[in-house]
């Protein structure tokens, strides 16, 4: 441990004194000409779009992948029979505790996998993405996030109840779960082990590169850039130290996360437990202030939202337009279908996978249908949408201006809520990406070493690029993992049905019983 955080802190200081012998703006070009044509590359690929201009005139392409996802979703939303409904109240029970025995295998409770997922789902595509998809999409962008947010629930119950059925626990109780491990073991159950190990593969790659981009470039980024502003704006302005140096804030950053992740699963979610219930109050809170401010014109907002998913109004390809930036956002928010959050959730203490699939369906609820909708409404409500917005000013700078319009200092608890998103989606994604990467190259300290230093330079530079190549790559490598994912989810829905099923059955008829803490009562 020592020698890794004099290796953090070395890494860090080298990459600030080099940034510190040329000027920020050489160094941002810098990154920018290097990652821009690759940003370019990937999306292209992954977002390769079926032309829809036959149907309505200038309308965009629909992106297969967000089909492919939100169509997975439907799917199973319909052939579980909607457990996203109807194991909602257990979900709850599960979570608050009622069913947590100690003894029960796995490294962290219900709840702190939970908070550990949610805190890499709950981060600046809630806040500077939905702000993108508001601008360019319009006001009916935010009902196909909402709607794409509850099917999503479903998807992620069932890569979260086969992340936990196929996790592995080594002799010291280290759990490693996933889609790695659900895909190679689990296909291989069904007489595919050849296919099983290919998606795994493919899997682990995807999502190593999803750490890198919508883990790490995507967070630092539009928090440095938030910071930035903020605290140059009270530190004398252009002649402020900080004033145009992101990357100044994304060595800080780096070396705080840097500091956090070398304690592992357990270090995390002490630190995600603490820290989503604080920064979801301080953002929600402050966003209703907003909203009720505009007490009057709620009503007005939701009729604009629902209006414009079905005319698409002012939106450039109209209807098609307006579902392509709703769909496209809400699946870069809640990660459903792309089995991420089945690496943290598989690390749960529990001998019911199901019961765990239960608790993972409250992220996309938490995230996109409760939390999306919120920003969705400071933005509507405080107008600040732009359609001709780019850059920065179309992510996180259209939030903190909708936030100013009410109270001029709510940009300042803007820049905290910002930072506490974006920190605790990098440590989450962190262990997403580590565990990826030890099961391609082996659980070794070699390895390990290796992914903590690239992780902690990519933070650094990700804070100096521009939105516009970050966004891109995050959006492409982070949805692209659907792809083997959801293939997998298919071959083995049946045994997840039967799973539900029985484990409803055992809950109704009092088979499976609350956990009593205290033997004491028991006896009562």
């Amino acid at each position: 441990m020592k020698r890794l955080l004099a290796s953090i802190i070395l890494i860090l200081g080298s990459a600030g004194a080099a940034f510190a012998q040329e000027t920020e703006k050489t160094f941002a070009e810098s990154v920018n000409e290097v990652m821009a044509p690759i940003s370019q590359v990937i999306s292209d690929v992954i977002f390769f779009a079926i032309p829809m201009d036959w149907l309505i005139a200038d309308a965009p392409g629909i992106p297969f992948i967000a089909l492919w996802l939100v169509g997975g979703a439907i799917f199973f939303s319909f052939y579980f029979g909607f457990p996203n409904i109807r194991g909602f109240r257990q979900s709850i029970r599960i979570v608050k505790g009622t069913y947590d025995n100690p003894s029960d295998p796995g490294e962290v409770t219900h709840f702190q996998a939970l908070t550990a997922a949610v805190s890499g789902t709950v981060g600046l595509g809630n806040i500077a993405g939905v702000a993108i998809a508001v601008s360019i999409g319009g006001p009916g962008a935010t009902f196909w996030m909402i709607l794409a947010g509850f099917f999503g629930m479903t998807s992620k119950f069932v890569e979260c109840t086969l992340g936990v059925k196929y996790r592995e626990i080594d002799e010291n109780g280290v759990v490693t779960g996933g889609p790695m491990l659900y895909l190679s073991r689990g296909l291989a159950n069904h007489g595919l082990p050849n296919l099983g190990k290919i998606l795994a593969v493919a899997a682990a790659v995807i999502c190593i590169g999803g750490a890198y981009g919508a883990g790490a470039m995507f967070q630092v980024n539009q928090s440095s850039t938030q910071f930035t502003n903020e605290i140059a704006a009270l530190t004398g302005g252009m002649d402020s130290v900080f004033y145009g140096r992101q990357w100044l804030f994304g060595i800080m950053f780096a070396f705080f996360v840097g500091l956090v992740i070398i304690g592992g699963i357990r270090q995390i979610t002490h630190v995600t437990e603490f820290l989503v219930p604080i920064m979801a109050t301080l953002y929600i809170s402050a966003s209703l202030v907003v909203i009720f401010s505009h007490f009057s014109e709620i009503p007005s907002a939701f009729g604009q939202i629902f209006a414009g998913a079905f005319t698409g109004e002012g939106v450039q390809g109209g209807i098609i337009g307006v579902l392509i930036q709703g769909l496209r956002r809400a699946s870069f928010s809640n990660e459903a279908g792309l089995g991420s959050a089945a690496i943290a959730h598989s690390a749960a203490k529990t001998k019911e996978p199901v019961a765990e699939g239960l608790v993972a369906l409250l992220e996309p609820f938490i995230d996109t249908v409760v939390i999306c909708t919120i920003t969705a409404l400071v933005i509507i409500l405080t107008g600040s949408f732009d359609p001709n917005a780019s850059g920065t000013s179309a992510g996180i700078a259209l939030t903190s201006n909708a936030f100013a319009s009410v109270i001029d200092w709510f940009p300042y608890i803007l820049t905290v809520a910002v930072i506490l998103f974006a920190f605790s989606t990098s440590i989450t994604w962190f262990y997403y990406g580590q565990r990826s990467f030890l099961y391609l190259f082996g659980n070794n300290r070699a390895a390990d070493f290796a992914f903590k230093m690239s992780y902690l330079m990519i933070l650094v530079i990700g804070s100096a690029m521009s939105l516009a190549p970050v966004m891109d790559m995050a959006d492409a490598l982070l949805l692209a993992m659907g792809f083997p994912n959801i293939v997998g989810l298919i071959i083995m829905r049946k045994e997840v049905k039967e799973m539900l099923e029985n484990y409803l059955a055992r809950v109704k008829s009092g088979a499976i019983k609350p956990y009593i803490h205290d033997k004491s009562e028991a006896a009562k």
